[in-house]
């Protein structure tokens, strides 16, 4: 049987979330509908309120509630390092996993002329000022390894370096605790290219 009405656009609605299709959706909104209600209300709440007041920081362009993130606002980060991600969720990722201290910049994106991302969707005149004013030393590139993630970081190594900023790109290659045996071939030669003394 097709839904009609309300819950069809609550099934197609929930479809943009990643990873769900057309069965999770309806799973989803079934489970919402009969079972628990009250949790839909507070869904429904907590999603209009982060509409609401979440934005992006001026500096870093992350996702906050204030104009500042809590990076950016931050006395005890060094702001010499300033560390380049696709999106929010990395800065999360590396926030959490590393001992990292800098700063971050988010893109947002990368670019592909193909898909119309230039420079200015990526706020790339931000970064540009800040690499210009901002005393940074070190401008850490940690795009993903997609060809244009690949791109994004050459063109911003360029940038960084008319504006005399060394660059570092994050190690790519065996993942630790991984066996080289199941590692694809682009992946173990990009470590073994990569590869530093022990």
């Amino acid at each position: 049987m097709r839904q009609a009405g309300a819950i069809a656009e609550l099934i197609e609605a929930l479809r943009c979330l990643p990873g769900v299709g057309p069965k999770t959706a309806q799973r989803m909104t079934l489970h919402l509908l009969q079972r628990d209600r009250d949790a839909a209300g507070r869904l429904s709440e907590a999603l209009r309120q982060a509409l609401e007041k979440v934005g992006l920081c001026a500096q870093c362009r992350t996702l906050t509630e204030h104009s500042l993130c809590e990076y950016c606002a931050s006395p005890g980060r060094d702001r010499s390092l300033l560390c380049i991600v696709e999106s929010p969720a990395e800065v999360l990722a590396i926030s959490r996993s590393t001992g990292y201290k800098g700063l971050f910049f988010v893109l947002n994106g990368r670019l592909s002329p193909l898909d119309g991302i230039g420079p200015e969707e990526l706020g790339l005149d931000v970064l540009e000022q800040r690499l210009k004013d901002d005393g940074v030393a070190e401008l850490i590139l940690a795009t993903n390894t997609t060809v244009e993630g690949e791109a994004t970081a050459h063109y911003l190594s360029d940038m960084a370096r008319r504006h005399g900023v060394r660059t570092t790109r994050i190690a790519h290659g065996i993942p630790f605790g991984g066996e080289l045996e199941y590692v694809d071939g682009a992946t173990l030669s990009h470590a073994f290219d990569g590869r530093k003394d022990f």
